[in-house]
């Protein structure tokens, strides 16, 4: 498992006072771009740079933030391209609520049926809409196997042993 875990992409500068527009890839904004949390921005072109977030507000599809010490469009310009991140240490204050966990728990974990057939593992989960969709990769190979993350279908998560325990809907496994 990584340390670092993505906040959002700075794809360009949003004005001439050191605003950054990002899209963002957290389910957390409202906590991950508070004033004064700390992130750090990851390039190929530098080494990553710790940054402290001093504003944030939506515009259209976009996050846009400040930094502090980035006070014009030419402090903030080379942070274009580069990926906020934030620590796993920084994880624990948030609070998730009971049946809710962070992707990073969930992929890696073996995947059984009610009958304790052992169908794969996690590869990857899917975000397309109304619900989250685990990719899993079966162990006896074939295609992938999609099992949507709804409570007909997903009756049980252990993060301590490792499994998962679903009962799969009519179709859902070509066996």
């Amino acid at each position: 498992m990584s340390d670092w875990f993505n906040v959002g992409e700075i794809v360009n500068t949003h004005g001439i006072r050191g605003e950054v527009r990002v899209i963002s890839r957290t389910d957390f904004p409202e906590r991950r771009y508070r004033k004064g949390m700390e992130l750090t921005v990851f390039s190929a072109e530098q080494p990553p740079k710790p940054v402290t977030v001093s504003g944030w507000r939506k515009h259209k599809q976009f996050d846009l933030l400040t930094f502090e010490g980035f006070n014009n469009v030419n402090d903030a310009e080379p942070l274009k391209g580069g990926m906020l991140k934030i620590h796993s240490s920084k994880l624990e204050e948030d609070e998730l609520l009971e049946g809710e966990f962070y992707y990073h728990e969930i992929i890696g974990l073996e995947v059984y049926t009610e009958a304790d057939q052992k169908l794969g593992v996690v590869k990857e989960i899917l975000t397309p809409g109304a619900n989250d969709v685990w990719i899993v990769k079966p162990d006896a190979g074939g295609k992938d196997i999609l099992i949507p993350y709804i409570n007909e279908v997903v009756k049980t998560i252990n993060l301590e042993e490792g499994r998962i325990v679903i009962t799969p809907m009519e179709g859902l496994l070509d066996l």
